[in-house]
């Protein structure tokens, strides 16, 4: 086992993912010389060239585009967009055109992308560069969304989003870049569409995804303190989701409780509160119980964005709910 950071273990997950393919390329803003915002593809022109990583124009809508064109030529083009909010700009591209290319060519070709993208608050970083819209994309019919927790998942999941035949969402939670983690050596291998169980537990179920597993994670040692076992479900994949882990996991806890930083009206969370009450119906004893964000935008001040988020103490609350 090796530690490594978050934002590492992307980079070494696209480092990797193109010296094994010659078809990856990466594109996106400042992609090359800068190293990306953050500075995940530090070191990449660098060692692939200018061929292989490609700097765009300030225009996403540009960016998606010409990598949905280059997915259907042969390429498999991973493209980074600064901020998730402004992935507003890529609707036309991902949702009329990459999302629908197998369904119209009746399976004939399709688009080998990955549009990868941070989301989330923590850093005040204001309404405009910390919304989590992940669940806009997991509503389209032929788009595929991840979201890692950790080095391990972040490194598992790009590298199979990278090789999947079809365009996938990658989502990054930026709080999480500087966190440090254990992954394997080599690296562990993810499949789209898995969850995980981060912890075991016999009186709740907590799923979540991204950073709101730690907040999960957090909330289960101050619950355990209390008598209560907490189950924590990873999800790893909004689209497509695990929903037989969940499930059992339901079935062994018999009380649900879905949290994730994303606004919590008609997310993630809405859609795994109605799935487990249809099949999962004879297992409850409790009422399902959703944390997320207040139906507004991101504030842009620490304190009122810190209020924003969803905390410990509302998952504690949650589950108190329905243990009640």
């Amino acid at each position: 086992m090796t530690e490594i950071r978050y934002l590492k273990a992307v980079n070494t997950a696209l480092s990797d993912a193109m010296d094994a393919d010659p078809s990856v390329v990466l594109m996106g803003e400042d992609v090359g010389e800068a190293g990306g915002p953050f500075g995940a593809s530090r070191g990449l022109l660098e060692r692939f060239g200018p061929s292989r990583v490609l700097d765009g124009p300030i225009s996403e809508a540009a960016l998606a585009g010409a990598a949905v064109g280059a997915a259907m030529s042969g390429l498999r083009p991973v493209v980074e967009i600064m901020f998730m909010d402004f992935t507003t700009l890529v609707m036309d591209a991902m949702v009329n055109q990459a999302a629908k290319v197998r369904f119209m060519f009746g399976g004939q070709t399709s688009v080998p992308m990955v549009l990868r993208t941070p989301h989330g608050g923590g850093l005040g970083a204001g309404p405009q560069h910390s919304q989590c819209l992940e669940a806009w994309f997991a509503h389209v019919p032929g788009l595929k969304v991840v979201c890692p927790s950790d080095p391990a998942s972040a490194y598992g999941l790009l590298r199979a989003a990278i090789a999947d035949p079809d365009p996938v969402v990658f989502v990054e939670n930026k709080a999480l870049y500087a966190m440090k983690g254990e992954i394997a050596d080599p690296p562990a291998p993810f499949a789209i569409g898995r969850a995980a169980i981060r912890r075991s537990g016999t009186d709740v179920t907590i799923v979540a995804y991204g950073a709101a597993v730690h907040t999960a994670g957090t909330a289960a040692d101050r619950l355990a303190e209390r008598g209560v076992s907490a189950e924590v479900v990873d999800l790893l994949s909004l689209q497509p989701w695990d929903e037989a882990t969940v499930l059992a996991s339901l079935s062994r806890t018999h009380r649900l409780v879905i949290v994730h930083e994303a606004v919590e009206a008609f997310g993630v969370g809405a859609e795994i509160a109605a799935r487990m009450a249809q099949v999962g119906f004879d297992e409850l004893d409790g009422p399902i119980m959703r944390v997320g964000a207040p139906f507004m935008p991101v504030p842009f001040s620490k304190g009122l964005e810190a209020a924003y988020m969803p905390s410990v103490d509302a998952v504690l609350q949650a589950v108190d709910k329905t243990l009640e």
